[in-house]
């Protein structure tokens, strides 16, 4: 397994860029995302890839965050119907942090809008990828672009702490600002959660 290319630039496309390491050229695939913060040809890079074998071909996908290869690798490893191609087109048609955020809110129109994801596949990708996103999808979405105050971070973090927990959602969001509530805006995560555990509501 090739895990990530280190070398130059040599040339890029906004769905493939060559990587030269060592002298050897990689032809890489590329979403926009990645695209868009690629050096300019003839200076250093590292990229993160994940190979795909297949009868006819050994493929290089590339990307320039862990976040974009773990979406990439949950959606061809999860999703039944979309391969690399589908895949790609998500990262090219929004961000992570936005399809994170769709995917929580069970936002079916916002997914179909991209290239090659239609209602039907964008069903799909909702109830398949809901469980594994979680709330922390739509919280990322919701508090991008806006100031999120210290409380506010803190009772996200206390609710997600519960979750790995094991503790449900709703138990775990009304518990946790019960909590807030009763002991204040300045309560930290450790009191947060001891306090919910506690109340034995969560």
């Amino acid at each position: 397994m090739i895990t990530f290319l280190h070398g130059t630039v040599v040339s890029s496309l906004p769905t493939l860029a060559v990587i030269d390491v060592a002298g050897i050229g990689y032809e890489v695939l590329i979403p926009l995302s990645s695209y868009d913060r690629l050096p300019k040809p003839g200076l250093p890079v590292r990229i993160l890839t994940h190979l795909s074998i297949r009868e006819d071909a050994h493929v290089l996908y590339g990307f320039l965050t862990e976040e974009e290869r773990d979406l990439f690798r949950m959606l061809i490893h999860t999703v039944s119907g979309i391969g690399p191609k589908i895949a790609l087109n998500v990262l090219s048609g929004m961000s992570v942090k936005a399809f994170r955020g769709a995917v929580a809110e069970g936002n079916v129109k916002a997914l179909s809008a991209i290239s090659g994801v239609g209602k039907k596949t964008a069903e799909r990708i909702v109830v398949e990828l809901k469980d594994k996103i979680g709330p922390s999808g739509a919280w990322e979405a919701s508090s991008a672009g806006r100031a999120v105050s210290d409380p506010e971070r803190r009772l996200m973090d206390a609710v997600l702490a519960l979750l790995a927990l094991g503790v449900k959602h709703p138990e775990a969001q009304d518990s946790v600002k019960a909590s807030q509530a009763l002991l204040g805006p300045q309560a930290t995560v450790e009191e947060l959660v001891r306090a919910s555990l506690k109340k034995g509501n969560a």
